[in-house]
C-alpha cells in the first residue's frame, strides 16, 4: 500500500506537467534550486566539520531547529496539508488506517521540500566524518528529524482542520502570519545593528550560541540534531536522553495524526458558515446602475470579503511600523509611506482577471465592455485608497514636521497611484498567470506560477517605474535643489497620474475587448 500511494503521488505530479509547460519549467527550476541548497548545505557541513566540529554541530542544531519549525508552522498558515493525496478521497476504499498513514507519510517525501530535507539531513550527518563513530548516530538523528518534520506537520494540520475550515479563522491566521513576515527585514537589521554596536566579542557570541543550543537540544525541534553532537562530546547519557526526546516526539505526533485522521474520516469536517443577515444588495445598492458601477460594486465586495484582496489591506497598517523600525524612529524615511502605499494598492489589481478564476466565465458572458471592466476595477480601488492615502499623507507630515514637502508628496503619491493603476489595467488584461484560487491562502503559490508571475510582475513594475520617472526626478530635485520644484511635482504628478490611469484603462479595455475569449480560455486552463 505504501508503494502504491507513493506511485500514485508521482503519477499525479507527472500529470500536472502535461497541463502547462510553465508548471514543468517551474518544477525543474525548483528542483535545481533545491539541489543547490542541498549541495551547499552538505559542503558547508563537511568543510565545517574539518575545521571546527563542535561549532558546526551547534550551527546544525540551530538551523535544523528552524527547519523543523518551518515544517510545522508553514502548512498551518498555508491552510492545510498538501491536498494531492487528501485522505478524504480514500474513505470509500476501506484502506487500513495504519497503512494509509504510512503511505501518506512516505508520499510526503516525494515533494521537492520533502526530498530536499531528507538529502540535507543525511548529508550534514557527515559533518562528523573525522570521527566516524559519530556518523551512524547522526544519521539516526537525521532520520528522526525528517520523521518529525513530515509526521509532525501532518499531525498538526490534521488536528487544526476544524479551525482552518472556518474562513474567518483562516483570515485571522493570514493576518497573524503576515505580521512577522513583514517585520523580518527590519528585525534582521535591528539585530545586526545591535550586535554591531554593542561591543560583543567572538567569545560572547560563542557563549550565547552555547546557551541557545543547550536549550534547543532539549526541545523536539533540536533534540534529533543534537544526538551526534552529544556523542561527539562523549556525553552518552545526554545522547540517550535526546534520542528519547526525539523518539517520544515522533511517537506522539504519530498518535495525534492517527487519532485526528480517524476522527476526520468518520466525521468529515463540514463548513460551519451560516447564512448571513445581509439586507439589500450591499455595494450594488450604493454604486451607479451602470456596467462600470456594477463592476466596481463587485470588486468592492471582493476587497472586503476575499482574503486574497484583504491581504493587501492587512499589510497597510503595518507599513508605518516597518518604516519607523527601519528608519530608527520617525525619521524622513517615513515620508515615503504614502507613495509606497499608493504603489502597493494600485499594483494589487494587476492579477484581477486571474483572481476571478472560473467566475470570469459569467463576467465575460454578460458582454461587459473592456472600458467598463477596467474602469470599474480602478474605481473600486480608488474608493478604498483615497481615505488611506490622505490619512498617511497628513500623518507623515505631522510626525516629521516637513510640511514644506507637502506639495511634492501629494504629487508623487497621485502619480504613483495613477501610473501603477493604469499599468495594472493593461497587464491584468494582457499577462495572465496562475494566481491563488478562491478560498486558498494568499501566501499559497500555485504550482508552476513562479516564472510567469515573475515575468508579468517584473514587466509591470518596470513599466510603472519608467513612466513615473519624470515625477520621481522632480521629487528628487525638490529635496536636493529647491522647494520650488514641489509645485512642478504637484502639477506634473496629478496631471500625469490621472492621464496615465485613463490611458491604461483605455488600452487595457481594448485588449480586453479583443481577447475576451482567449482570456477566458487562459483562466479556465489555469483553474
Amino acid at each position: 500500500m505504501v508503494a502504491h500511494l507513493v506511485r500514485l503521488r508521482l503519477t499525479l505530479m507527472a500529470n500536472t506537467f502535461r497541463r502547462s509547460v510553465w508548471q514543468t519549467i517551474g518544477f525543474i527550476l525548483g528542483v535545481l534550486y533545491a539541489l543547490f541548497i542541498v549541495v551547499m548545505a552538505v559542503i558547508g557541513a563537511v568543510a565545517g566539520g574539518a575545521v571546527n566540529a563542535d561549532l558546526t554541530g551547534q550551527v546544525i542544531v540551530v538551523i535544523g531547529s528552524l527547519v523543523i519549525l518551518g515544517w510545522l508552522v508553514i502548512p498551518v498558515f498555508a491552510f492545510g496539508t498538501d491536498a494531492t493525496l487528501d485522505p478524504q478521497r480514500f474513505v470509500t476504499f476501506g484502506i487500513p488506517r495504519r497503512s494509509l498513514l504510512a503511505g501518506l507519510a512516505a508520499a510526503g517525501l516525494t515533494s521537492i521540500p520533502g526530498a530536499a530535507t531528507l538529502l540535507v539531513a543525511a548529508g550534514v550527518s557527515f559533518a562528523w566524518w573525522r570521527t566516524p563513530l559519530v556518523v551512524p548516530f547522526a544519521l539516526v538523528g537525521a532520520a528522526l528529524a525528517v520523521a518529525t518534520c513530515v509526521i509532525g506537520s501532518r499531525a498538526l494540520t490534521t488536528a487544526l482542520v476544524p479551525l482552518l475550515d472556518s474562513r474567518r479563522s483562516r483570515e485571522v491566521l493570514m493576518v497573524v502570519a503576515l505580521i512577522p513576515i513583514v517585520l523580518i527585514g527590519p528585525m534582521i537589521g535591528t539585530v545586526a545593528e545591535y550586535f554591531d554596536g554593542s561591543g560583543f566579542s567572538a567569545a560572547d557570541i560563542s557563549a550565547m550560541l552555547d546557551s541557545v543550543v543547550g536549550v534547543l537540544s532539549w526541545t523536539p525541534l533540536g533534540a534529533p540534531w543534537a544526538i551526534g553532537l552529544s556523542v561527539h562530546d562523549g556525553a552518552w547519557l545526554l545522547a540517550l536522553a535526546r534520542l528519547l526526546v526525539s523518539v517520544v516526539t515522533v511517537g506522539v505526533a504519530w498518535w495525534v495524526w492517527d487519532v485526528t485522521l480517524a476522527k476526520s474520516l468518520v466525521s468529515p469536517p463540514t463548513s460551519t458558515a451560516r447564512g448571513g443577515k445581509a439586507k439589500g444588495l450591499g455595494w450594488f445598492d450604493r454604486m451607479p446602475s451602470t456596467p462600470t458601477g456594477a463592476v466596481a460594486a463587485r470588486c468592492l465586495t471582493y476587497w472586503f470579503r476575499d482574503p486574497r484582496y484583504s491581504a493587501s489591506i492587512a499589510i497597510i497598517p503595518l507599513l508605518p511600523v516597518v518604516l519607523a523600525v527601519a528608519g530608527g524612529g520617525l525619521s524622513e524615511l517615513v515620508l515615503i509611506l504614502a507613495p509606497l502605499t499608493a504603489w502597493i494598492l494600485a499594483f494589487s489589481i494587476s492579477a484581477d482577471i486571474a483572481y476571478d478564476h472560473t467566475a470570469f466565465a459569467l463576467h465575460a458572458s454578460t458582454a461587459v465592455s473592456g472600458r467598463a471592466d477596467r474602469g470599474g476595477r480602478v474605481l473600486a480601488l480608488t474608493a478604498l485608497a483615497v481615505p488611506v492615502l490622505v490619512i498617511f499623507l497628513i500623518g507623515t507630515l505631522v510626525a516629521t514636521g516637513r510640511w514644506e514637502l507637502a506639495l511634492m508628496l501629494i504629487g508623487i503619491t497621485v502619480a504613483a497611484f495613477g501610473v501603477t493603476a493604469g499599468v495594472s489595467s493593461v497587464t491584468s488584461a494582457r499577462l495572465i498567470y496562475p494566481a491563488v484560487k478562491p478560498g486558498d491562502s494568499p501566501m499559497k503559490q500555485p504550482q508552476g506560477a513562479v516564472i510567469p508571475t515573475m515575468i508579468a510582475q517584473g514587466v509591470g513594475v518596470l513599466a510603472a517605474l519608467v513612466l513615473s520617472s519624470p515625477v520621481i526626478v522632480l521629487a528628487i530635485l525638490t529635496i536636493a535643489q529647491s522647494l520650488a520644484f514641489g509645485w512642478a511635482c504637484l502639477v506634473v504628478g496629478v496631471v500625469w497620474g490621472v492621464t496615465a490611469c485613463l490611458i491604461g484603462i483605455r488600452m487595457g479595455g481594448r485588449w480586453y475587448d479583443r481577447r475576451t475569449p482567449e482570456l477566458l480560455q487562459q483562466v479556465v486552463a489555469q483553474a
